[in-house]
């Protein structure tokens, strides 16, 4: 069933027609702002405030920042993203033992987005992982390449240190207790996306991923460093996030926008793809925990700024994600006061 499903066990001389968006959809490539800034915030720097402020004005005006001398380091980047590559390169019969489109399987090779749901595909194949608690998990995990556990276990346990240093900063950037965030969310979970993007021949056609927002509460972002392609809406405009050596890219997360009562911004952004070069990408979700309560900190509610959206779980909230399209409006929107 893979062999049929995945896009990346064969070379394209043409684009399928089921990957064909309508032309009203299509991504526009010649209209995207090709080197815009994206905020740059260096994790270094031992003025703690101004750190803080950089990540508070970059959550409120782009949902996005990239962050360096993050701690992660870079030669374990290099090497996931070397694995991922010797992952996607198996035989098709090796790949299709992981193949499923549940999108309730908590590791599972697949494509595009939600096959059983989408009318047209994204070209992209993706290794879903779940990885918190790693021992629950790494067993599960694909074995070949044979250093696929070690290394990507090790980048985990780092990506979920990082994750949990910025949710300290976040917090302080909304006035809240450093520990705010982390406590709110309960016990979270983490997942990982490890994106695929082949060659593609028609790449204004399609997208690699729509335009979307992430479900979950942040998202640390490994992008390949020789190819880009991740865009993201600001102000009313696409704009290209280039990659920065040995930068991680973060994004806030729809949790970060509830919880922050709408101050702070999971803007939608997307993949597109190219004819020259495939492209790999490793997400890194950090995600409540499904039973806490999710909504507004009580601090941020006042009569001057009512509270946005109502509490709800994160269960609630990501079942209602994935039974949507991915491109539909805003899933937050669904829970609003």
């Amino acid at each position: 069933m893979a062999d049929h499903q995945l896009i990346s066990t064969a070379a394209h001389d043409t684009l399928p027609g089921s990957y064909v968006r309508p032309e009203a959809q299509r991504p526009r490539l010649g209209e995207v702002v090709p080197d815009a800034d994206i905020p740059v915030v260096d994790l270094a720097d031992p003025d703690r405030a101004a750190v803080v402020a950089r990540i508070g004005d970059a959550c409120r005006t782009h949902g996005f920042f990239q962050v360096l001398n993050h701690g992660v380091p870079v030669e374990l980047m290099m090497s996931v993203l070397s694995v991922a590559y010797e992952f996607f390169r198996l035989p098709p019969e090796e790949k299709a033992k992981l193949y499923s489109d549940d999108p309730a399987k908590k590791i599972r090779l697949s494509t595009s987005f939600n096959v059983r749901k989408e009318t047209v595909h994204n070209w992209r194949d993706y290794l879903r992982l779940h990885c918190h608690p790693l021992e629950q998990f790494v067993p599960e995990w694909p074995d070949n390449p044979p250093s696929f556990r070690e290394i990507v276990s090790a980048y985990c346990k780092e990506v979920r240190e990082l994750g949990f240093r910025l949710y300290g900063a976040i917090s302080e950037s909304l006035g809240l207790e450093e520990e705010y965030i982390k406590k709110a969310l309960g016990e979270q979970e983490q997942h990982m996306a490890v994106n695929f993007y082949p060659k593609c021949p028609e790449p204004e056609l399609t997208y690699g991923l729509p335009a979307h927002t992430d479900p979950n509460a942040l998202t640390i972002l490994l992008m390949d460093q020789q190819v880009g392609g991740l865009q993201v809406l600001n102000q009313g405009r696409w704009i290209a996030v280039n990659p920065r050596p040995n930068a991680l890219v973060i994004n806030i997360g729809d949790q970060l926008q509830a919880l922050s009562n709408g101050r702070y911004r999971s803007v939608w952004h997307r993949a597109v793809v190219n004819s020259d070069r495939p492209r790999m990408s490793v997400a890194s979700f950090l995600c409540p925990c499904s039973d806490v309560l999710l909504g507004p900190a009580a601090k941020l509610v006042g009569d001057d700024s009512p509270a946005v959206y109502r509490n709800y779980t994160y269960a609630e909230y990501y079942s209602k994600f994935w039974s949507r399209n991915l491109d539909q409006e805003h899933c937050l929107e669904l829970f609003r006061t």
